[in-house]
């Protein structure tokens, strides 16, 4: 019920009214059925404009500290997220990874739409990053299609370490599904599930025109991260 309550009563009129979001593809949605979208992630929005574009429910898996966090505002942050479709996992690795594909595919196999971030984090330069593989793992196991989703001007929007998001249209662009017939059987399989995972991140840099950097985004992260503190060290020491 929140979901929708934000949906068409409070967000979404304000997004469409500020963001004239322009959506394309639309019809690459199914009506009914389960499937996987796979979008870029640019942006904190993100998780905003996109279901905002499509007219089911889209449920996410979001990181658990989104949920656990302390007072007021650890309050209304697990509100908001709970009210945008997003479902707490433990994102530590080993079991807890496990324990995230259980939950991707018990979601789908329910029929509902999933909308995974294959980058596993938000670009640090709005910049296309490497693809996780477990959005593969997760959808040969459900046995559904992938949908490419492309969103074009969120980081301009919102980009890493802003608050308050600037005024401008946003194009979200859905592509073909992408259907994984030639890959079933190999959910263990690593050189396949990299393969496969490589496609739908050029099926993502085809829609949305982005710069493809072969390397996770977490690893650009570290590198910014470390750049920064040694030009501090250095500005310091001068």
């Amino acid at each position: 019920m929140a979901y929708w309550i934000l949906k068409i009563v409070f967000l979404g009129p304000i997004i469409r009214l500020l963001y004239r979001p322009k959506i394309i593809g639309k019809h690459n949605i199914p009506r009914r059925g389960a499937a996987i979208l796979a979008s870029n992630h640019q942006s904190f929005s993100d998780s905003i404009f996109l279901p905002l574009a499509v007219p089911r429910k889209i449920t996410f898996l979001a990181k658990s500290e989104y949920f656990t966090g302390k007072g007021i505002k650890g309050f209304f942050t697990k509100m908001f997220f709970a009210g945008v479709g997003q479902v707490p996992i433990d994102r530590s690795g080993g079991r807890a990874s496990e324990a995230a594909v259980s939950t991707a595919v018990e979601i789908l196999k329910s029929g509902k739409l999933l909308g995974i971030y294959p980058e596993g984090t938000r670009s640090p330069d709005g910049r296309l990053y490497r693809g996780r593989t477990g959005i593969i793992r997760i959808a040969l196991e459900a046995n559904v299609p992938i949908i490419p989703v492309a969103l074009q001007g969120t980081f301009d929007i919102q980009p890493p370490g802003t608050i308050i998001p600037k005024i401008k249209r946003v194009t979200i662009t859905f592509g073909e599904p992408l259907y994984l017939e030639d890959f079933q059987g190999k959910e263990k399989d690593l050189g396949a599930l990299r393969e496969a995972t490589n496609l739908v991140m050029q099926r993502l840099q085809s829609l949305g025109g982005q710069t493809y950097v072969d390397i996770y985004a977490t690893k650009a992260k570290e590198a910014i991260q470390s750049q920064v503190s040694e030009d501090l060290e250095s500005d310091i020491s001068e």
